[in-house]
Parts: C-alpha cells; sequence; structure tokens
C-alpha cells in the first residue's frame, strides 16, 4: 500500500489529479492517502516527481519493530498488573498466538486470490 513521505511531497498536487479513485488529498501542501478508498493502482507511485508517495515493503523492519515493541510493553504491564514474571510468558505466548492468527489470515487470503487469477 502506498504512503507519503512527508518531508519529501512538495504538494504538487499531480497525484491527486491523477488519482483514479479520488483517495489523495492535499492537507498543508502534503499528499495525504485516504487507504479506504485507494484501489492500490500504482498510479501514483509511477507519477510522482518528488518520488514521495513510497512503498509500504519499505516499512516492514519498522513495523516489526514496533511490533516486537508494543508486545515487551505489554509484557512488562503483565508482570507488573499481575504480579510476575511467568505472566509475562503468558502474553508472550498471548502475542504470538495473536501474529500467528494473523499470518494464518494472511496465508489464506492469499491462497484466495491467487484462486482468482
Amino acid at each position: 500500500m502506498p504512503w507519503v513521505q512527508s518531508e519529501m511531497c512538495t504538494g504538487c498536487g499531480d497525484c491527486v489529479e491523477e488519482c483514479p479513485s479520488g483517495a489523495i488529498l492535499l492537507e498543508n501542501d502534503t499528499a495525504s492517502i485516504n487507504m479506504e478508498d485507494c484501489i492500490r493502482c500504482g498510479t501514483c507511485h509511477d507519477l510522482c516527481p518528488e518520488e514521495a508517495i513510497r512503498h509500504d515493503g519499505e516499512r516492514v523492519a519498522a513495523d516489526v519493530e514496533v511490533n516486537i515493541e508494543k508486545t515487551k510493553e505489554c509484557m512488562e504491564a503483565c508482570e507488573r498488573h499481575l504480579g510476575d514474571a511467568e505472566e509475562a510468558a503468558k502474553c508472550l505466548t498471548r502475542w504470538i498466538k495473536h501474529y500467528n492468527r494473523i499470518r494464518t489470515i494472511a496465508e489464506k487470503t492469499i491462497e484466495g486470490l491467487e484462486s482468482l487469477q
């Protein structure tokens, strides 16, 4: 999914004009993408003269780090509120189950999408 690196956006509006679904707006001279309306066509990637519209693949490492930090915070909170390190370990197990569920959903979604080919 596309995202805008705001520091690179000059507010030229090319992406706003060319977006076929009208998902891009200018806010304070910076493009903003409404992901609910975005159809992931890639038009904005191809035409941005400043390359400010980026691909979400660039964010994978940062997203993983955010998830790990959130899990650590929850583990610390479980230990603090529920009493001991065993509770933190249980919390970690629950987070692993959560991400396994997300992985299963993603894998089954991909299978379903590939069947459309």
